[in-house]
């Protein structure tokens, strides 16, 4: 899961860059909002949404909108068209009786392209409440799998990657055992090379796919250690075109692998090799033994809140749209979390919904102890934000949150530097 500029965003700006773009045909702009600047309501209050379209930043008239209103990720309550008078068209969104969101979604088809945006309001979300329940045994369960772990030698291998040094850092690509005896967790480790003094350190957390990694020089310039993993048990360093391979086929899907069993669901193995980069860590001569923070985007959130929960020897955590939030959402007709696996009825049977339940970030959430940033938007569709706030409203420690109302799943620079400063503010206590 990626930011929402995506690679065609990425791509254009490369362009540009040398000179050889062309201008896209993205002129025409729709824009959806509620009538509330904080787009909060209490449940049973009306909501109405203002749709504009803009040609070259000027409102068009006469042109027809479709809508959609529906509740967040599920099918619409009502359709329509409206069409802009003076500008806009007001649209009458309803309201929802209990805790969650209410979306409009606008599309408008002009000159034979269509264009649509959506705006979603929140009603009472600091009431919502995950459908999860926590298993009698979670923590056991954890417990036993993180003794387990530990007893698996680190056998540590680093190689150094001078193209990634710099003259404030050196880089090192990581192979750590973890597991099981011959399976590795992977990483980019970026470590100052004043050795005169001890650093905290950050531990990177990957979001959803398979790809490459090149750690986080930047803030390892900075003055922390930065480690970012990779959580399929490959190097991390390889050429693109092996990423793309497993990602069509040996990995294909990789998180609903072995769904139907909790010991040998994907995601435990993934979870201990957030562990073990926290053994790893510890175990660094330039690090201060004292702060470590966890820092994670969707699947990444999810991990951050996980790893945070279980080994309280970090200090700290970031998540932004946490993944696999109250998965068993659609079984209770609501959100729910990524991957949304039990929207697909094939996937409703006992076995998997139990397995769920030991890997909802949900009932991870219900014993994060350390302080925590998080942020996320209303118009995410891959992590809603039913599902995001089903697990923020559950955490019982200090958190501090930023809501970037229209975000969809994605982060403004603005988010990434407020979660950085915190970061460092967090390390200098």
């Amino acid at each position: 899961m990626k930011r929402f500029y995506g690679k065609a965003i990425w791509l254009s700006c490369c362009l540009a860059f040398l000179g050889i773009c062309r201008l896209s045909a993205q002129y025409i702009r729709v824009q959806v909002a509620p009538d509330r600047a904080d787009w909060l309501y209490q449940t049973g209050e009306p909501v109405e949404f203002t749709v504009q379209v803009l040609k070259n930043s000027i409102s068009l008239e006469g042109v027809e909108i479709g809508y959609e209103i529906s509740e967040d990720m599920m099918k619409p309550l009502r359709i329509g068209t409206e069409v802009a008078r003076n500008g806009k068209a007001e649209i009458q969104g309803g309201t929802m009786r209990k805790p969650g969101f209410l979306r409009c979604r606008a599309t408008v088809r002009y000159e034979g392209a269509e264009y649509s945006a959506s705006a979603t309001a929140g009603y009472a979300p600091q009431n919502i409440r995950p459908t999860t329940t926590e298993p009698e045994d979670f923590r056991l369960f954890w417990q036993q799998a993180m003794a387990a772990n530990a007893r698996i030698p680190m056998d540590v291998r680093m190689t150094l990657v001078p193209e990634r040094c710099t003259e404030k850092i050196d880089a090192y690509h990581v192979g750590i055992q973890n597991y099981h005896a011959g399976a590795r967790v992977y990483g980019m480790l970026c470590v100052p090379k004043d050795g005169s003094k001890k650093y905290p350190a950050l531990l990177r957390v990957p979001g959803a796919g398979v790809r490459a990694y090149r750690g986080d020089a930047a803030m390892a310039e900075k003055g922390a250690i930065t480690f970012e993993i990779g959580i399929h048990g490959i190097p991390v360093d390889l050429p693109g075109s092996v990423y793309d391979n497993l990602r069509a086929g040996a990995l294909f899907k990789y998180y609903e692998t072995n769904l139907n069993n909790r010991d040998n669901y994907y995601y435990k193995r993934v979870i201990m090799g957030c562990i073990r980069a926290v053994d790893f860590i510890f175990s660094l001569p330039q690090f201060n033994g004292e702060d470590l923070a966890v820092y994670g985007e969707s699947q990444g959130g999810a991990l951050a809140i996980m790893t945070a929960s279980l080994d309280k020897r970090v200090t700290g955590l970031v998540a932004f749209y946490p993944a696999l939030c109250d998965l068993t959402g659609y079984l209770h007709g609501r959100a729910g979390g990524w991957p949304h696996m039990f929207s697909n009825p094939a996937n409703r049977y006992p076995e998997a919904i139990e397995t769920s339940r030991y890997y909802d970030a949900v009932n991870f959430a219900r014993y994060v102890e350390v302080p925590g940033f998080y942020s996320f938007g209303y118009n995410d569709r891959v992590c809603s934000p039913t599902t995001t706030f089903s697990a923020y409203n559950t955490i019982p420690a200090p958190k501090t949150l930023m809501v970037v109302e229209e975000t969809t799943h994605g982060t403004y620079p603005e988010q990434i530097r407020r979660a950085m400063d915190w970061i460092w503010e967090l390390f200098s206590k």
